[in-house]
């Protein structure tokens, strides 16, 4: 279109406007270590800031470029305004209610497509069971990671609560063996959906589409369509509420900085950097000797697998990088068969990059609220969060949502959740890279021990989609 290059020269202008006023900004900071500054020409140029960020994030019209934005706007906002901040937090707390509303309907109806979508249970039963024991194996492992990473970091230590959260000393009840499976199978499905017990919600899904999938073609058909349409509508219903992400979490970090002032800073940047070591380790030490020891070509693995990652590190949103993942595995060799069964059910039972999250935000949430949980608890928390977080790749912030509804089991409160939320778009970017890169991986893997990889021409679809 011919407007493109003057709105490109526009944000191209503007973005050259913030980082003179971050630039400034920083540099006034500074001076006025040593040299005390007028409080108001400080003030005068954060709010500068504030403008020249609102202009950008209008011009770019991007969901990220306007977290980004709310993000650092909410931040100014808490540290000028405290009083009025922590007012903001309504915001966020109705656009977790949305996000919380979404995951029992989107989790039943993706588990049960993925279960009875398929018109000859035997065929897949090979390849599923080595599919889900690859999977186990590869979360187990950035469990692990995720568990040292934190308890070595220690980042949710020193955090001290809002004012207006009342904290108070529990003890958790002592629950047996039968007592803990027992939670695991419903009694009464609606009142699963309705207390927001997820995994009985997942049991009852995978024990139902296991039901549906033995029924004669002419009776599933039905009722897989219409779950087929449940899963499209929830999604669209995702997308509708997040157009709250962006002022979702400008609220919720100038509530934090409100409430809390901007020391929980460096709690949170020791969070972001501990995800990040975090997620470097996983890739180097699990998948990486993964790759080598099934002998995946890795220079074309990585060409292929760069731009759906990168697609996904933009959106946050596993789902938008989907297409792209397996036209790129198509196209250095994996069948379409084996790509149209691994990909799509690793987006509900191999999440690695939200697994090893989970596992290290819980352990954050329960250091901050100094309720210290032993090794054992460690261990039941992350499993329980990571068997509940099945199903929900293609939901923008869902890791967050599937930890509230996981702490309450286990006595901790939830607002260290909320001082999560201020920097979750940055962790869930890089996370949400790595599930792509653990799902495109796992296709190759399973493709190479069926003895099946580049035994098929790939689609002259898949490889005009990798040249463009």
């Amino acid at each position: 279109m011919p407007i493109a290059p003057q709105t490109r020269s526009r944000q191209g202008i503007w973005l050259a406007i913030v980082l003179a006023f971050a630039a400034l900004a920083l540099t006034f900071v500074l001076i006025s270590r040593a040299h005390p500054l007028p409080e108001a020409l400080l003030r005068g140029t954060r709010w500068a800031l504030v403008g020249a960020l609102l202009v950008y994030a209008f011009l770019r019209r991007s969901l990220m470029t306007w977290i980004f934005a709310c993000m650092v706007i909410g931040g100014i906002f808490g540290h000028e305004l405290p009083q009025h901040a922590v007012k903001f937090q309504i915001v966020t707390q109705i656009f977790l209610r949305l996000i919380k509303a979404i995951i029992a309907p989107l989790i039943f109806s993706t588990l049960v497509v993925g279960i009875a979508g398929h018109s000859d249970l035997k065929q897949v039963g090979r390849m599923g069971l080595k599919a889900l024991v690859y999977f186990e194996i590869v979360t187990t492992l950035a469990l692990i990671i995720g568990l040292t990473a934190i308890n070595i970091s220690k980042a949710g230590m020193g955090v001290r609560a809002p004012a207006d959260q009342v904290v108070t000393p529990t003890t958790p009840q002592k629950q047996t063996a039968s007592d803990l499976i027992l939670h695991v199978f419903p009694e009464n499905i609606a009142k699963s959906v309705a207390e927001g017990q997820v995994l009985q919600v997942v049991v009852f899904a995978l024990i139902f589409g296991l039901a549906l999938g033995m029924l004669p073609e002419m009776k599933r058909r039905p009722l897989l369509l219409f779950f087929e349409s449940l899963s499209e509508t929830m999604f669209k219903f995702t997308n509708i509420v997040m157009y709250l992400a962006a002022p979702a979490v400008g609220a919720a970090i100038a509530y934090t900085i409100g409430q809390l002032g901007v020391g929980v800073l460096s709690n949170l940047l020791r969070l972001l950097a501990t995800l990040y070591v975090a997620l470097i380790a996983f890739l180097l030490f699990v998948l990486l000797p993964v790759a080598l020891i099934a002998r995946v070509p890795l220079r074309r693995f990585v060409r292929a697998v760069a731009e759906p990652a990168t697609i996904a590190f933009a959106t946050s949103t596993s789902e938008a990088a989907l297409p792209r993942a397996m036209e790129a595995m198509e196209a250095i060799g994996v069948p379409r068969q084996i790509v149209a069964f691994v990909i799509p059910t690793g987006y509900s039972f191999n999440l690695d990059g939200s697994t090893l999250y989970l596992s290290l935000a819980a352990i954050f949430v329960s250091q901050a609220a100094g309720h210290p949980l032993s090794l054992v608890e460690q261990v039941l928390l992350v499993v329980t969060l990571m068997l509940t977080s099945k199903g929900v790749a293609g939901v923008p912030r869902a890791s967050l949502v599937i930890l509230m509804a996981t702490l309450g089991g286990f006595n901790l409160p939830v607002w260290p959740v909320y001082i999560i939320l201020g920097i979750d778009a940055l962790m869930d970017m890089a996370r949400t890279s790595v599930n792509v890169i653990g799902n495109c991986l796992a296709s190759v893997v399973i493709a190479k021990w069926e003895g099946e990889f580049g035994k098929e021409a790939p689609s002259e679809i898949a490889m005009e989609a990798i040249r463009m």
